[in-house]
């Protein structure tokens, strides 16, 4: 492949993809058609399974202009390989956003065209049936034959289609309007008019139909699917050999059993598309009524919308069938389908610049995340609309099919990625080392049946044979049996997990991050007082905002109007905080009807009012009061214009109207000190910083108000579409609101579990600071005696360079006790325990200007407040980068990105399956996390047992067949069906059934079965099972009694007519079945399934006993009572099924004494070499076993010193990213940082390093 040849795609993103164009080559397909005929259709599937081999087989290289066939790679980890097939749209422009009635395109930036090829072509999407009332592309062709029709390729991947772009040479997405890059200005003014039905199907032609698709495959090509896969085909291929060696039983057994499995996979995919399709299906395709350009209103299908199409969203609600920005009126919508969160939220129209105004906002590109606060998102339910009387509430389709945020969260589900885990590597590398096994085994059979002048045929089968007994085809099924245990026991306590496969990752978790407000505290928060300003100073606090002396004050008003309330069937709903500081006032919220509306010129608004009995009932002192109480008796408030809350700017703010008013007044509530940035410095008062800072070191979290008079200049009309930063200026600051905000009960207890059991915890808010650390020490995330620095990080300015100051949490006086915290070689390190503290943007600067800081921040960073939503998901990757195993819990509103992107995100929600997140507690607190830990722990402890169990099974089975390949012997048919089906497919699905350890303990087991512990408990019962089955066989070899077994030997003294009666039948013997070597290895190697079965079956700390699993003890104890009882009194029907031939009383004794020698040798290695020995002086110290990092406990440091392997002394263990950092910042003296310096980013970085430290006075 050559590079200048390469394209990247989606450079960048999450989806980054090098493509390469080839076309199809006639000889080299001639070639391959030869190849597949010769080799019986086995190449053909080889090319099915390696897309690249087929690409490269069949095609030559070309330019991806010129491509027919495209070469696709990601560039992540997984380094997966697609191949897709370039297909050509024919229209008669080649720009979506191209009016083809006037020939010019939006004067905003619009995207370049795309190219013209002479390739074949075809109709859009090769069909015709885009439109499904509309006009082909033919009839648009004919209806501007002006036009030439044009030639554009593109391709599809993973429902999302990459059209060629000429001008960039590269294939593009093309998502929707917001390709424009237009603003809010440019919506409003250009695309507010609607589309003619000529500009809507020519559009439709590039847009496609605006359905999410879920197709559900027909059972027919699951099947295809399911049975060309390469384990069902070395099945098949096992299945044809034991047919050709007539081991009929066993292969019908294996078949029935296969396609059980088979049954039981295609129902299970089959219904989780048939239940994805339902619920992607329900009211994804409505009715809807759209703006023409001409003024009509037209109602059509939803499936015929595409970007620009102008939407009227109805009074009663709709459920949105594509992403659409809001241009005008206001809607209350339930985002519960893409957030978990089940609280209704405001979207207001996009702001709309005036004429002579300016503004950032109105000027800037319109950004679906960005201004979410206007988005209407696909799948959501309006539950209701507010508007202008008599005008209609309407919003621009940005987005259609799967491009809207439903799509995105559907092709997340349809084309998930690969789970990268380390067992899952392990275990493939552990099965090649099996295919290595098998090798020996199969040259060491070629090499004996040529020496004893076996026939060929009999050579092939048999030495194939043996590779069919080393790899075992059970394993995938056995492997998955433990994480469908543990995902049963879940749903039992109220997890539910939609994606299995991370059950067992959750068992190396190392470090948890908790969202605070519904994670770590009460969803609800109660009013603890109110503080207000009056002449720049403070008051003394008050503690209820009822008071009959404040009702009419504008901090009142400001607490009734500032909010997103709403009420829905007769009940206020809304954001928890906002309903405690309304009900707080004791005023009532009315959604105006039509007649009052009049009061109220045009507008509908909300109207806030106080109760009859709030009123004062004699005139106020203040003559600001006077003011307020000489209007009307009706004294209520309209709020005229909403500004939602933001995370990003951290507050909200609201235009509103007193009744008898013509000036009206912007209220503004937020973060205090972003809200105290709004107001006029006279009016904060000069002591703020110091009141703000002692609310906040107590935990409770702080509300700040502003009002400010508007201009009279600001009429109705002007104000919904006046910008929020003109409202939000020069306010006069009114004073705080002080709520508490309790710890849930759970909460303290669950973190001391996770510290107990070295799991960091982090805490990632968009709270105050001071009002995290505070809720950190109370629930112990940070002890008392430790150490809290505050990292706040400045950006260049002034031809300055970016600088972090570093300071202590606590008042300045104990800043001295920071010196303490300085390192010393003679102290040891792992006393000294300090946290980092940083709010969002300190943290946006440090990844910016100090790149190679940040992990050394992040490995002691315990707080990070006032964190936006993208950057909650940038912490989780940077702690990624030190290898950490992280978690990530929260309430799904505003942690979506972050609960996505963890190793594990649980989602506080009421909801049973949360896209959101990988797993859904329904408990609303946070001990699902330890519990969740606890299953995942267990599950990979499963995994490793049946894995181990899986692997000796095959060995004991293949040293078996070894053995007896030796005298020109094999096991049974009848014995190989007892052995796989009574013995091992009954143990396996028992043993997996052991319960999670009812605690978490201070280490996590091994990420992969490539650890010296594991490697070594498999090796040792390797050669003891090896070592017992020697002596079976050689030992019954030299016994008195024994010769070459036939039909007429009495080692048992049986009478000969019993012996003649059965000489028919077993005469012909042509496997040499019947003997007693194969007699003897049968029933020692029956008992060895067993004993390593128990061995494996560990308890204590991951997993419940072995005992407490009923199902696995009264299976293992049927099956030994089965066993001995056939040994001492053995039933001649059976003996005669299992081809078993009688030995003599001494002999079963002797077995007797080698299974019971055997299980003695097995239970000590194992008990004592491996899980004493090993476990307290290696295992404890794998790569994932401490958290030296961790605060608390910080501890391990001496540990990792001596962190070698017993079994390879020489040779360390390789630890994770974070254990090397902090072994590296052990012996920094310059860290943590002290008070008095300062960091400060290099212009030209220089040995690696983007910062330098520097004293500071």
């Amino acid at each position: 492949m050559e590079k200048e040849d390469l394209k990247v795609l989606n450079k960048g993103e999450d989806e980054e993809m090098e493509l390469q164009g080839y076309r199809l080559c006639r000889w080299r397909l001639a070639l391959v058609g030869l190849g597949v005929l010769c080799t019986g259709g086995f190449l053909l599937l080889l090319l099915y399974w390696m897309p690249e081999w087929c690409v490269k087989a069949t095609c030559i290289p070309t330019t991806a202009c010129d491509a027919e066939v495209v070469l696709l790679r990601s560039t992540d980890e997984f380094r997966r390989w697609f191949l897709a097939k370039v297909r050509v749209i024919l229209a008669p422009g080649s720009n979506p956003f191209h009016n083809l009635e006037t020939q010019t395109t939006s004067p905003s930036l619009s995207p370049p065209p795309f190219s013209f090829s002479s390739s074949s072509s075809s109709l859009a999407n090769g069909d015709t049936h885009h439109s499904s009332h509309g006009i082909p592309a033919q009839e648009l062709i004919r209806r501007y034959v002006e036009y030439p029709p044009t030639k554009i390729h593109y391709f599809t991947l993973h429902s999302t289609k990459y059209y060629w772009n000429d001008r960039v040479q590269n294939f593009q997405v093309l998502t929707g309007l917001d390709d424009l890059n237009v603003t809010a200005a440019t919506l409003h003014s250009e695309h507010s008019k609607g589309l003619t039905r000529n500009q809507q199907e020519y559009r439709k032609l590039f847009f496609g139909l605006n359905e999410i698709e879920v197709k559900v495959p027909s059972v027919f090509k699951l099947l295809i699917k399911e049975v060309l896969n390469p384990f069902y085909i070395f099945q098949l291929f096992s299945v044809i050999l034991w047919s050709a060696d007539e081991y009929y039983y066993y292969a019908i057994a294996i078949v029935i059993m296969s396609l059980i499995s088979i049954a039981t996979s295609l129902y299970t995919i089959k219904k989780q598309y048939v239940m994805l399709h339902d619920m992607v299906a329900a009211h994804s395709i409505v009715r809807v009524s759209v703006c023409r350009a001409n003024n009509d209103i037209e109602e059509i299908m939803s499936t015929d919308l595409v970007p620009g199409d102008v939407i009227v969203i109805p009074s009663n609600g709709t459920i949105m069938p594509c992403d659409a920005v809001l241009v005008s009126g206001t809607c209350i919508v339930n985002e519960s389908m893409l957030t978990g969160e089940s609280v209704p939220v405001t979207k207001t129209n996009l702001p709309n610049q005036l004429p002579g105004e300016s503004g950032d906002e109105a000027l800037s590109a319109y950004s679906i995340e960005e201004h979410k606060r206007h988005t209407l998102f696909c799948g959501t339910n309006v539950i209701q609309t507010r508007f202008y009387t008599g005008e209609l509430v309407k919003a621009v389709v940005v987005r259609t099919g799967f491009s809207t945020a439903k799509g995105q969260l559907v092709r997340s589900i349809l084309y998930p990625k690969p789970t990268d885990f380390k067992l899952y590597r392990d275990a493939y590398l552990f099965l090649l080392c099996l295919v290595g096994v098998a090798g020996i085994g199969f040259v060491y059979s070629i090499a004996l049946s040529i020496v004893n002048k076996v026939p060929a045929k009999t050579i092939i089968i048999e030495s194939l044979d043996i590779i069919t007994i080393t790899v075992p085809p059970a394993l995938p099924a056995a492997m998955t049996a433990g994480i469908v245990y543990a995902q049963r026991r879940l749903k039992k306590i109220g997890i539910f997990c939609i994606s299995p496969q991370r059950i067992n990752i959750c068992g190396q978790i190392n470090l948890v991050c908790f969202d605070k407000t519904g994670t770590l505290t009460e969803d609800g928060l109660d009013l603890w007082g109110v503080q207000r300003v009056e002449n720049g100073s403070f008051l003394q606090s008050d503690e209820k905002a009822s008071k009959e002396n404040l009702v009419k004050s504008q901090f009142v008003a400001c607490m009734a109007t500032c909010h997103s309330l709403t009420k829905i069937e007769g009940q206020l709903s809304g954001d928890p905080l906002d309903l405690k500081m309304f009900e707080a006032t004791g005023w009532i919220l009315e959604e105006a009807t039509e007649e009052e509306t009049a009061l109220h010129n045009r507008i509908m608004p909300t109207v806030v009012r106080p109760t009859k009995q709030l009123l004062p009932s004699q005139p106020p002192s203040t003559e600001q009061d006077m003011e307020l109480y000489d209007l009307p008796s009706q004294y209520e408030i309209g709020i005229v214009r909403q500004f939602p809350f933001s995370s990003a700017l951290q507050r909200m703010s609201v235009v509103a109207r007193l009744l008898g008013e013509k000036r009206m007044d912007a209220y503004m509530k937020g973060a205090p000190e972003v809200v105290a940035r709004h107001c006029k410095t006279e009016t904060v008062p000069d002591n703020f910083a110091e009141v703000l800072e002692g609310y906040t070191k107590q935990g409770f979290r702080v509300i700040a108000l502003a009002h400010r008079r508007l201009e009279s200049k600001l009429t109705w009309h002007k104000v919904q579409n006046v910008n929020r930063d003109h409202i939000e200026t020069n306010m006069e600051f009114l004073g705080l609101i002080i709520m508490q905000n309790k710890l849930k009960t759970e909460t303290p207890a669950v973190l001391q579990d996770l510290h107990r059991a070295n799991i960091r915890t982090v805490m990632v808010t968009g709270d105050n600071m001071l009002t995290a650390i505070s809720v950190a020490r109370d629930c112990g995330m940070i002890l008392p005696q430790d150490t809290v620095i505050i990292s706040d990080a400045i950006p260049p300015h002034d031809g300055q360079t970016a600088r972090i100051t570093w300071r202590c949490a606590d008042k300045p006086s104990m800043a001295a006790h920071l010196e303490d915290v300085s390192i010393s070689l003679d102290e040891p390190k792992q006393q000294e325990r300090y946290h980092f503290a940083m709010n969002g943007k300190s943290f946006a600067i440090i990844s910016e200007h100090f790149p190679d800081m940040l992990p050394k921040l992040v490995l002691h960073g315990t707080v990070f407040a006032r964190m936006a939503p993208d950057q909650k998901t940038q912490l989780i990757e940077a702690l990624q980068d030190v290898e950490y195993f992280v978690a990530m819990c929260g309430d799904g509103a505003n942690d979506c990105g972050a609960l996505k992107r963890a190793h594990s995100g649980i989602s506080l929600s009421e909801l049973e399956a949360s896209v959101a997140s990988p797993f859904t507690s329904r408990t609303p607190n946070i001990s699902c996390v330890p519990s969740l830990i606890r299953e995942g722990r267990a599950a990979l402890i499963t995994s490793f047992c049946v894995f181990k169990f899986m692997a000796l099974y095959s060995i004991i089975q293949y040293i078996s067949v070894t053995l007896l390949y030796s005298i020109l012997s094999n096991l049974g048919d009848f014995q190989f069906l007892f052995i796989d089906i009574a013995i091992i497919l009954v143990v396996v699905f028992t043993m997996s059934l052991n319960p999670a350890w009812k605690e978490l303990v201070a280490h996590p087991p091994p990420s992969g079965l490539i650890s010296g512990p594991l490697l070594l408990s498999v090796l040792s019962q390797i050669l003891v099972c090896f070592g017992f089955q020697m002596l079976a066989f050689f030992w019954v070899q030299i016994q008195p009694w024994y010769t070459i077994w036939t039909p007429l030997s009495d080692a048992c003294n049986v009478s000969s007519h019993t012996n003649m009666s059965n000489l028919n039948e077993t005469e012909v013997d042509d496997h040499n079945i019947q003997n007693y070597e194969n007699t003897s290895l049968f029933y020692v190697s029956c008992f060895q399934y067993l004993l390593v079965a128990i061995v494996f079956s560990k308890g204590k700390p991951f997993r419940q006993p072995s005992y407490k699993n009923w199902p696995f003890v009264v299976t293992a104890l049927i099956l030994y009572i089965v066993l001995l009882t056939n040994m001492f009194y053995p039933a001649e029907a059976i003996d005669e099924f299992l081809q078993i031939v009688c030995v003599p009383l001494d002999w079963r004794l002797k077995l007797v004494l080698v299974i019971v020698a055997n299980a003695v040798v097995s239970v000590v290695v194992e008990t004592f070499i491996i899980d004493i020995v090993l476990w307290k002086f290696v295992f404890s110290r794998d790569k994932q076993g401490i958290a030296p990092a961790a605060p608390p406990p910080q501890k391990g440091f001496e540990l990792l010193a001596a962190d070698k392997c017993l079994c390879c002394p020489n040779k360390v263990t390789r630890k994770a990213r974070y254990m090397h950092l902090a072994q590296e910042l052990s012996v920094d003296p310059d860290w943590p940082p002290k008070p008095t310096t300062t960091t400060e980013a290099k212009a030209c970085p220089e040995n690696g390093s983007s910062y330098q430290m520097k004293s500071i006075s």
